[in-house]
């Protein structure tokens, strides 16, 4: 058996979710390359991956395996790119995956940065409003909200996301402008659910330090954070969303901050990745990237800014905290 053909065909299967997607790509016939699988679980003993007539899934012994199998591909990659390429840059494709406001408001605009300096790297970028499984997914990296927890996935932490409760002045001028939170139960709020649970989310504000959730009535609910914020424009009622996305309508006028002493408290973010798919240059340079990029962008700050000031030069070191592992679970917020 041809090990290193074994690992490329199982690792092409598991991205794909096909092993004819995989065996076309590979330049083989379909009964190849499941010949090729069946012949690696048999010299392994142990199944790989659990075959239905609608998906592949792998077993808990098959995501390890790709988990090593990807550490030595991504190896041997490196080594024949240093043997061919010296003196050269990181290069393959690397897959994403980050929340759609995320990326259209910060990285999206300034993608040209990272591809001027690291041009041989092809980005794959997905907006996932869903929690992607990174080893079933074949995603390299990730950009993730909430608190996370321990587990296989390794965390790179990328500051916090801060949030302003806002409302339009025409809303305002029928409803009256909210002075304390006791005000909030004669209110319209716009709800935002989440995805993942469908669970429609309270109003929360930090109060001495505590954070505190205020049931607000509505009736109107979004799961777009940009149709979310739309509607808010449109005077239908109050909403916390993140404060990179009302920014630019505080400072026009078409919204107005509502209890700005009693912030929503701040979303930790993260990029995670596989624990050893850190290895591979291309995901480190993205990382490294993200992480300085998101450092000087006062789109991120609690309060106003844009993202158009400089990047740090290549060599400077982002001030991130040190990469932990991390669950694969997130909290449920706004974006």
């Amino acid at each position: 058996m041809d090990k290193v053909q074994a690992m490329e065909v199982f690792t092409r299967v598991v991205e794909m979710n096909s092993f004819s997607r995989a065996a076309e790509a590979l330049g083989l016939s379909r009964a190849s390359a499941t010949t090729i699988i069946q012949g690696l679980e048999a010299h392994l003993r142990v199944r790989l991956i659990n075959r239905t007539t609608r998906q592949l899934r792998l077993t808990p012994e098959g995501a390890d395996y790709y988990e090593r199998c990807m550490r030595i591909l991504a190896e041997i990659a490196e080594t024949e790119v240093a043997m061919t390429r010296s003196g050269q840059g990181p290069m393959g494709k690397l897959r994403v995956e980050m929340p759609a406001a995320i990326g259209r408001a910060i990285v999206v605009p300034r993608l040209h940065a990272f591809h001027a300096r690291y041009p041989d790297i092809e980005l794959v970028v997905g907006y996932g409003d869903k929690l992607v499984d990174l080893i079933q997914d074949g995603v390299d990296c990730a950009i993730r909200v909430g608190p996370l927890q321990d587990s296989s996935l390794v965390a790179r932490g990328l500051g916090d996301i801060h949030l302003a409760t806002v409302a339009s002045p025409a809303y305002i001028a029928r409803h009256g402008m909210p002075r304390k939170l006791a005000d909030l139960g004669h209110h319209t709020a716009i709800h935002y659910f989440s995805n993942r649970s469908g669970r429609t989310l309270d109003m929360n504000f930090i109060v001495d330090g505590n954070p505190v959730e205020v049931a607000v009535r509505g009736k109107v609910s979004f799961n777009d954070a940009d149709a979310y914020v739309t509607y808010g424009l449109s005077g239908a009622g109050m909403l916390q969303a993140p404060r990179f996305m009302v920014q630019e309508h505080l400072r026009s006028g078409a919204l107005v901050e509502l209890l700005p002493q009693w912030r929503p408290r701040p979303i930790p973010m993260a990029a995670v990745y596989p624990q050893n798919r850190h290895l591979a240059p291309k995901v480190r340079v993205f990382v490294d990237w993200v992480a300085q990029m998101f450092e000087v962008c006062p789109l991120l700050a609690a309060g106003e800014g844009d993202c158009t000031g400089a990047m740090p030069r290549a060599e400077a070191p982002a001030r991130a905290r040190s990469p932990a592992r991390a669950t694969a679970e997130e909290s449920e917020v706004v974006l």
